[in-house]
């Protein structure tokens, strides 16, 4: 708790360009949260390099995406907004963590294992131990709940068995974390496979609309999106593409998916789609208006940056230095 609030931590990697899906199925529901919780957001940099990155690429998608958070709306005074790579509690705490996880837990971690399939000629500790780093995460700022998809819950119960683990042998030291159970953001799938959820790695660029997208872009993959052969629009699993495409338009335009079949009854596949496509934009465009007037602003930025890496730093080294007391470091002498 902090100020009487229960804390939220979430995080992205600054890998990737943000996608529809990003936005709509999470991003766009983190700024309800700061009313109700202490929310961390992380520019989840060190969890970037676990696959080889170009340097300057990596610098420069790490502050689009913190940027990002502020063009979303995510007001950096009530919302701590910063980069993991500028808070060393996080590495220090996972190596501590390491200790204390058991070479079975990461065996059966199922994204490590879809990781370096994907990645094979560069199978590293980092891949290895990754749970672990999110484990320090999500414990240093002792965060109450934590929104994850379902690709992530077998991370979080690592992290709430590490903390229950920690705590049975020197007491009531971590947070116990809970999943995040709010708002469910739009389950967004690929419009070249409906069978996956739009990725910013997807290897077929019109699988997925992109944030900073333009116009004619977004049209054209809207309208090259699959559907299929009924050419009757109705929301059922037996529709996947086109059910997709109804989710999106119903979480632009605020309507029920109930409703959209309602108001496109009748009508053909290539209408809908430039709907889609015009609705798609319409959320897009002031978020992009914004992203390049704050990318002007290197001044404030850098203000956002350093100010909340001073408040990330002093919660999680609180944490730290008790973590450090437990296990038995030296005390530093200040």
């Amino acid at each position: 708790m902090i100020d009487g609030k229960k804390v939220l931590f979430s995080g992205m990697q600054a890998t990737g360009n943000l996608t529809l899906g990003n936005y709509l199925g999470a991003l766009k529901n983190w700024l309800t949260l700061s009313d109700e919780y202490e929310c961390f957001y992380s520019v989840v940099d060190e969890h970037s390099i676990t696959v080889r990155q170009d340097p300057a690429e990596l610098r420069r998608r790490a502050r689009n995406l913190l940027t990002l958070y502020i063009a979303a709306g995510l007001d950096p005074k009530k919302n701590c907004i910063y980069y993991q790579s500028h808070v060393s509690a996080h590495a220090e705490l996972a190596w501590i963590l390491n200790c204390y996880t058991y070479m079975g837990e990461l065996n059966r971690m199922t994204q490590f294992k879809d990781k370096a399939a994907k990645h094979a000629d560069n199978i590293n500790a980092g891949l290895f131990t990754y749970p672990v780093l999110m484990a320090a995460d999500i414990l240093l700022y002792q965060a109450d709940v934590v929104p994850v998809g379902i690709d992530q819950m077998q991370h979080l119960e690592l992290t709430r068995n590490l903390a229950e683990r920690f705590n049975n042998i020197y007491g009531n030291v971590f947070t116990v974390p809970e999943a995040y159970i709010g708002k469910v953001g739009a389950k967004i799938a690929s419009l070249q496979d409906p069978s996956k959820k739009m990725s910013k790695s997807d290897e077929n660029v019109n699988g997925s609309i992109y944030l900073m997208d333009d116009p004619d872009t977004i049209m054209r993959k809207c309208k090259r999106a699959v559907t299929d052969c009924e050419a009757h629009i109705c929301y059922r699993d037996e529709q996947p593409g086109l059910k997709n495409l109804i989710n999106i338009y119903s979480a632009c335009t605020g309507k029920t998916p109930e409703e959209t079949v309602l108001e496109f009854e009748g009508r053909g596949y290539g209408e809908f789609k430039i709907a889609v496509g015009e609705a798609v934009i319409s959320v897009l465009k002031p978020l992009q208006d914004e992203f390049a007037r704050l990318s002007k602003d290197k001044a404030y930025i850098d203000s956002i940056i350093k100010e909340n890496a001073e408040k990330a730093n002093y919660y999680a080294n609180k944490t730290l230095r008790k973590v450090q007391k437990k296990v038995g470091f030296p005390e530093r002498i200040r």
